[in-house]
């Protein structure tokens, strides 16, 4: 708890800090474009080894369809998109998040395996997903958690970093530490109905 308490001050630092570095260079989104005051959480892009093992611990396949909700930069469905041969779609609610992941996908040349779509993460139809890949926080995760009761099939997996699940039990739970970082990172994993209640326990 008390990691997860230092993980959120530090992207909410990070995102007030460049906030107003794009009021002092002209980077900023203007407010009719775009209100954040909706999202689900700051943007903090996970580091690349965390993304390795989120897929890793997920078990991705080329035959899964991945969903990365929150994508940011399109970091998490690009990779599984090269390193599996996975379909993706990453899901952002800010059009500058957006802009940058599809450059990325064009960039890495993985048109044809991933879309990345402006949208609510709480709107989103999640039925097709074999696996969905969260960094929100753990109010944001407990808002989701119905949909994704309610949308995903037996067996599919949702990969969560640093942020657990209220009220379910995780199937996996790895501790992720980089030497040239203060904290360690977390990753959590649910297979859909296998997670059992935390009441459970």
């Amino acid at each position: 708890m008390y990691k997860r308490k230092i993980a959120y001050l530090l992207v909410t630092f990070t995102v007030a800090f460049l906030l107003c570095v794009g009021a002092f260079t002209g980077l900023e989104v203007r407010a009719q474009e775009y209100d954040d005051s909706e999202s689900l959480a700051p943007f903090v892009p996970t580091p690349m080894n965390v993304v390795e093992k989120m897929l890793e611990l997920a078990q991705v396949t080329k035959n899964d369809i991945v969903y990365d909700l929150g994508c940011g930069d399109g970091r998490i469905v690009v990779m599984a998109a090269e390193k599996y041969g996975a379909r993706g779609v990453g899901v952002d609610y800010n059009p500058v998040r957006v802009a940058e992941a599809r450059e990325l996908v064009k960039r890495k040349k993985v048109e044809k395996l991933v879309k990345i779509i402006q949208q609510d993460a709480m709107t989103v139809d999640l039925s097709e997903a074999t696996v969905v890949t969260l960094y929100l926080l753990e109010s944001s995760n407990a808002k989701l958690r119905p949909n994704l009761e309610k949308y995903l099939k037996p067996g599919a997996r949702v990969v969560s970093h640093d942020f657990d699940m209220r009220g379910w039990e995780a199937t996996k739970v790895v501790e992720i530490n980089n030497d040239d970082e203060y904290y360690g990172h977390t990753v959590y994993l649910w297979i859909i109905g296998e997670q059992k209640p935390e009441s459970e326990k």
